[in-house]
């Protein structure tokens, strides 16, 4: 076969087994990139056989890993870095250390790396964390904007300045015992060097030439050159010993400093994408699963060094800096995989000879494995905390209760407005409320941004605003409204259900931050919920029927139909879109059992305003599934029928009130007295 047509049968090959193990990813729910692996295993040497790492193929691959690191370094924010530089600089910093320490130090001790260069390579490629899949996850769950999200996020950023640093300098471990330090001392001055003429042409040089390929108009010529850029920098470190992966990074910074970084990154993804599907699909090929197999307890003892040490020091950093347990475990759980670029890493150690083929095979392997686990780690992830609470003794212990700080007028609380959360929705609402004249309590963790309330003399409580302890502290039983503003979802559920808990009375407003949270929050006592996004179109829409010549009672009257009607006329797609899956993921983190309604109950035949089952147990029932039809989210006006399978929701004395309720021969006279604790 000639080697033209060779090339186009391989390339064509690893693109199809890529595409085809990615959708079966996706539609498994896992991160395409595992169906990428599975697809170059399959047709690899270990599978079928139809394709080697050999020749053009690795030349292509080597193209899919510098675009892979020229997109990160477009990418990568050092303003976020900069906004939380004590955790990112100590803590990041301090958590690829202590990794490479555990990591190389237990490799080294189990005898699964001879040299401590190797153990050092090792633990750096452990060290790591998948960007994509994290970002991934923290989107799907709506989290980006949570403490929790923002510290992976911080993190992660930190871990992908490392990878330049590491790919400077860490093949300088190839050397023999007696040249390291001077080898590493040279690479160290290399990239120095580099890394000053580089910024001197960032300067200089790079914003003028896009600038000039920005303003010649062809969108063909700009994505050209911004190609030559990225891989004649790249050739440029490899002649000189430091690679191309840390040229393309370098090349990336540069042009992030420049107005048109956006339209680079936009023009150079989709073949960024195709590239780095090859790489990836390339590192298949040379994964034997019958290897893996039989070295299988030295592959689980990595999985565990990385899910389970990992964890343990993310977990134990993020502590020590202050933050509560809950989102320290957070983000342990979060960034304890190994990334992208830990197949870079680890590709240039082979490359190097600093890891042998068995080596190799077991990075690959673990990093498969725990990317294939994260998502169930961050799926229970809520269930493990809520576990943890029930058992005040080991919960206090990891999490030591300080008192709630409250800072404020002296007087006692009573008659007051509480807004839970002080971001950018709080700070509105509190401007709104004090500015009408009312009495207000804010809650929030962040101290920097309360701090602006002292002058204004607004009380405030310093804490996790869900937590049990805080609400009672706030005395709810005295407010006359409650707002719940906070970025993370889960911890918007919990503070919504423990309020309700401890005044059942109160008027609460809740953010939703998706759509497939609003009937949730409704179903759980919310007394109103908004949806950002929605009631930016309501108002956008009112705008634009006002100017249309539709009077303004009329338009008042179609924003209040939707908003009266929880958004649902704005989901032409409802019933498809609200499903299982939904309901998993906004009771992610809760008890919740289902129940099946007998003949001899005494809620057969009732509405569920009649049952007034929250105000009567505290407990909430989320789903009504009948004649194998699931029903999300009912109204007041459902009927409960015999033989109804009942999702209910609540903490274990809610559950057991529940139980009561269901199976006894009348409904309580006096539903307004529950048991309430906590979840």
């Amino acid at each position: 076969m000639a080697s033209e047509v060779k090339l186009i049968v391989e390339m064509v090959s690893v693109l199809g087994a890529a595409t085809t193990g990615g959708y079966l990813a996706n539609r498994l729910r896992q991160p395409v990139l595992l169906g990428y692996l599975l697809g170059g295993i399959v047709i690899g040497p270990a599978g079928l056989g139809w394709v080697t790492l050999e020749g053009d193929i690795e030349v292509l691959a080597s193209v899919g890993v510098a675009l892979l690191l020229f997109a990160l370094g477009v990418e990568l924010s050092l303003k976020d870095l900069l906004r939380m530089r004590r955790i990112a600089l100590g803590g990041g910093t301090l958590q690829i250390l202590l990794t490479i320490l555990l990591g190389g130090g237990l490799a080294y001790g189990m005898g699964w790396v001879s040299t401590i260069p190797k153990a050092v390579f090792l633990g750096a490629v452990l060290s790591l964390s998948s960007t994509a899949v994290v970002l991934k996850s923290l989107l799907e769950r709506n989290e980006m904007q949570s403490q929790h999200g923002q510290i992976m996020l911080t993190l992660l950023i930190v871990q992908d300045l490392a990878v330049g640093i590491m790919l400077a300098v860490l093949p300088a471990l190839t050397q023999s015992p007696e040249q390291i330090g001077g080898a590493l001392l040279t690479a160290f001055l290399k990239a120095l060097l580099f890394m000053g003429g580089a910024a001197l042409a960032g300067i200089w040089l790079i914003p003028r030439l896009i600038r000039t390929l920005a303003r010649s108009g062809s969108p063909e010529l700009f994505l050209l050159g911004i190609l030559v850029l990225c891989l004649g920098v790249a050739l440029l470190t490899s002649a000189i010993g430091l690679g191309i992966e840390m040229g393309a990074f370098v090349a990336g910074l540069l042009v992030s400093n420049v107005e048109y970084a956006d339209h680079a990154l936009d023009r150079v993804l989709p073949m960024r994408d195709v590239f780095a599907t090859l790489f990836f699909a390339s590192i298949g090929l040379l994964i034997d699963p019958v290897f893996l197999w039989e070295n299988a307890w030295a592959l689980l003892g990595l999985v565990g060094i990385v899910m389970v040490g990992k964890a343990a020091i993310a977990t134990s950093l993020v502590r020590a800096f202050g933050y509560s347990f809950k989102t320290a475990l957070l983000v342990g759980l979060g960034i304890n995989q190994i990334g992208e670029f830990s197949f870079v890493l680890a590709g240039v150690a082979r490359s190097t000879e600093l890891f042998t083929d068995q080596v190799y095979g077991l990075t690959v392997g673990t990093a498969a494995a725990t990317l294939l686990i994260t998502p169930f780690v961050l799926r229970a992830a809520p269930h493990l905390l809520t576990w943890l609470e029930r058992f005040p003794q080991i919960y206090g212990w990891l999490d030591p209760k300080r008192p709630p700080q409250f800072v404020g007028p002296s007087d006692e609380l009573a008659n007051h407005v509480v807004v839970a959360g002080y971001g950018r929705v709080g700070q509105t609402l509190v401007r709104m409320l004090y500015f009408q004249g009312y009495k207000l309590l804010v809650i929030d963790n962040n101290e920097a941004v309360l701090a602006s309330l002292r002058s204004r003399q607004i009380p405030y409580l310093l804490g996790d605003a869900s937590s049990n302890v805080l609400l009672e502290k706030a005395n709810l039983g005295q407010a006359r409204a409650m707002a719940i503003a906070l970025p993370d979802p889960f911890a918007t559920r919990l503070a919504l259900q423990r309020a309700l808990s401890l005044a059942p009375d109160l008027d609460i407003t809740v953010r939703a931050h998706a759509t497939d949270e609003i009937d949730a929050l409704y179903q759980l006592g919310a007394q109103e919920v908004v949806q950002p996004e929605f009631e930016a179109s309501l108002e956008m829409g009112a705008h634009l029927l006002l100017n249309l010549g539709d009077t303004a009672s009329a338009v008042q009257q179609v924003v209040h139909r939707y908003r009266s009607g929880r958004y649902r006329d704005i989901l032409p797609e409802r019933s498809a879109y609200w499903g299982r899956a939904d309901l998993d993921s906004v009771t992610d983190g809760f008890p919740k059992h289902w129940y099946i309604l007998e003949p001899s109950s005494p809620l057969a035949g009732k509405s569920l305003g009649q049952a007034n089952v929250r105000r009567a147990t505290g407990a909430t029932i989320m789903a009504i599934e009948r004649h194998k039809q699931l029903h999300a989210y009912p109204l007041g006006d459902t009927l409960l029928e015999v033989g109804d399978r009942l999702l209910v929701v609540g903490n274990p004395e809610e559950h057991h009130a529940f139980a009561t309720l269901i199976r006894s021969s009348a409904l309580p006279a006096d539903p307004n007295r529950y048991t309430e604790d906590k979840l």
